[in-house]
This record gives structure tokens, sequence and C-alpha cells, in this order.
């Protein structure tokens, strides 16, 4: 009889901790924050490659198999004579420049190890003193709004999927990782806006930087 007892008591125990582990990981499932919003065409049209200004484009990016490449060397020089920015090779996506609505950026990111110090994707325009509504940053394996909220402990040499959306309007940046909601911000103003990415040196850069992109796309809210 105890040994029966044991059992039930096993098996109901086993019950529970399976309905506790379900309801647990249908919370954290993934969603799709495309969703209402629609894709645009986007081609070599729609974007230019920011890179250093005294190399050719194919010593700094490459385009293969659908992968994008972007690299730079915290050695190198501005995208123009005159910037006093850091060194950068960017795929800016001025093709889709914005200053209201809803906006959302989605790519597929890879960041190889040793890469640090450098700003990844980023939501250009802001108004003064900043230039940049939202920055996503790597340092030291770490995936980082800016320097201040760790969104991923460790990224390094595996893809990720990336959804920045950006509400003009109500001032708002919304961050999955993914398909997990990883940061909600303010914006920062603005009359214009817009994506990019790649590697665009930042404090504490490491001598190289890399990261690599496929599946780009640009959606706008459909309202």
């Amino acid at each position: 009889m105890s040994t029966f007892l044991f059992s039930k008591a096993k098996y109901l125990s086993t019950i529970i901790h399976l309905i506790i582990l379900s309801h647990g990981s249908s919370a954290s499932e993934p969603v799709d924050p495309t969703q209402g919003f629609v894709s645009l065409p986007l081609n070599r049209s729609y974007y230019h490659i920011q890179k250093p200004y005294d190399v050719p484009e194919d010593r700094r990016y490459s385009f293969c198999d659908g992968v994008h490449k972007c690299w730079v060397y915290s050695t190198d020089k501005p995208h123009t004579r005159t910037s006093r920015t850091k060194p950068c090779t960017e795929i800016a996506i001025q093709g889709y420049g914005y200053s209201s609505g809803t906006w959302q950026f989605e790519g597929y990111g890879y960041v190889p190890a040793g890469t640090s110090g450098v700003c990844v994707m980023q939501v250009f325009g802001a108004s003064p003193p900043h230039s940049t509504t939202f920055m996503l940053r790597v340092y030291n394996g770490s995936l980082m709004y800016y320097r201040r909220t760790v969104l991923v402990d460790q990224i390094y040499d595996k893809w990720f999927r990336l959804n920045v959306i950006h509400n003009v309007d109500g001032s708002k940046v919304k961050v999955y990782i993914d398909g997990h909601l990883k940061l909600e911000a303010d914006g920062r103003g603005g009359t214009s806006h817009a994506f990019k990415c790649g590697v665009y040196a930042q404090d504490d850069d490491s001598f190289y930087m890399e990261s690599r992109w496929r599946g780009l796309q640009v959606l706008k809210k459909n309202h």
C-alpha cells in the first residue's frame, strides 16, 4: 500500500512539474515583431556603404551568399575627409529616411569574438546634443544599449535576430532580440532618421571590428 501511495505521489509531482514547465515556456515564447508592419523594397538603390574615405569599398565591405560583411580598423580614416567621427563601415539605409510614423529595422546579425567598443546598429538622427536615437553596441561580448544596459550577456560567434521599432510620433524605441522584448526606451527627438548597421568605432574600440548581416528588412507600420 505504501509503495502505491509513493508511486502515486511521484506521478502527481511529475505532472505538476510538467505543467509548471509548460506554463513557463509558453510565457517566454518568442513573438514576431513584424506583425502589423509592411515590408518595403530594399536593394542597393536604397542604401550605400559608408567606409573610410581613402580605401576602396571592397577592402572594408563584401556581399556574398546573402551575407553583408563590414569591417574596419581603429586606425582607419573617417568616412569623409571633413568628418571628425571615428572609423566606420556601415550599411546606411538612407533611401528610407523618415520623420514621422512607426518604422522597423529587421536583420540577422553576427559579431565575431574580439570585436569590441563598437556600434553595430543605430537609428541615426536626434535632437542636439545627440546625433542618434538608438545605438546597439558590443563591449567584450555583451550586446548593449549604448553603454548603459546589457541586452544579451554573450553575443559572440552566433547569429541573432534583431528587430528595432521606432515610433517617432510617440517618441519610443522597442528592441527585440530573437523575438524577445529586451528594451523599451524613450526617443531623442529629431526631424530626420535612418537605419544603419555594420561597425562604427566607439570608446575603447578593439583594433579590428567586424559584423555580418543577412535578411535585412525595413518595415513600416500598417495604419
